[in-house]
């Protein structure tokens, strides 16, 4: 039997001791990452019933879940992974890579015209423990959620975007400020310190 690396054992003691996973696991929540949604919702007001949301990079489903119970059966949940994801009350799915055209034309589709309330993103690339490559395939992610979020959301929509701080950061940074009246930068408590990620909500897009 293969033996784990230090760094894997490190990891796995991290997470089974982590408060987040432990109430995650007693609320029957997907992951602990619905608690980075939850702390940003109570001070952003994000979701409210009735609303259209749609969540980037969804599974394993925290943020998908946290949502579909914030709306209580009023309002629309569109979720998309790359990854397969277990079937939640309230929520559409769709498996499919979002930098691929086919994949986004599929998306709208199921959106049929309606404006977007609020667009999630909780994406990340794989990571490949190279800095210089995995601060680049966040940046494009993080680029392309901007753009569609540009292109879908309402006038008073907002989004809410996983970024991590690096190179790249300031320049996405700036484009959001260009692209809507209002960007806020939010570290939830559930985000590890010792992460890199923070949490950028943009409000208000201005016309393209």
């Amino acid at each position: 039997m293969a033996r784990r690396s230090k760094s894997s054992g490190r990891w796995l003691e991290e997470h089974f001791s982590d408060p987040y996973v432990r109430r995650a696991q007693e609320s029957g929540l997907r992951s602990r990452a619905a608690f980075k949604l939850e702390e940003l919702d109570a001070v952003e007001k994000l979701l409210f019933q009735g609303a259209v949301i749609v969540d980037l990079g969804a599974a394993p489903g925290g943020w998908s879940q946290y949502a579909a119970r914030r709306l209580g059966g009023k309002g629309r949940v569109l979720a998309l992974d790359l990854l397969p994801m277990d079937a939640i009350a309230g929520v559409e799915f769709i498996q499919g890579d979002f930098r691929e055209q086919a994949v986004l034309d599929a998306l709208l589709a199921q959106l049929g015209g309606r404006r977007v309330d609020l667009v999630l993103s909780d994406m990340a690339p794989n990571i490949t423990g190279v800095d210089v490559v995995d601060h680049a395939r966040a940046a494009d992610l993080e680029g392309l959620a901007l753009d569609f979020a540009r292109q879908v959301l309402g006038p008073d929509g907002v989004l809410a975007m996983k970024v991590f701080q690096g190179a790249g950061f300031q320049e996405l940074l700036g484009e959001a400020r260009r692209a809507f009246r209002g960007v806020r930068m939010r570290k939830p408590g559930a985000s590890r310190r010792r992460s890199s990620e923070t949490y950028l909500v943009a409000r208000g897009p201005r016309p393209v």
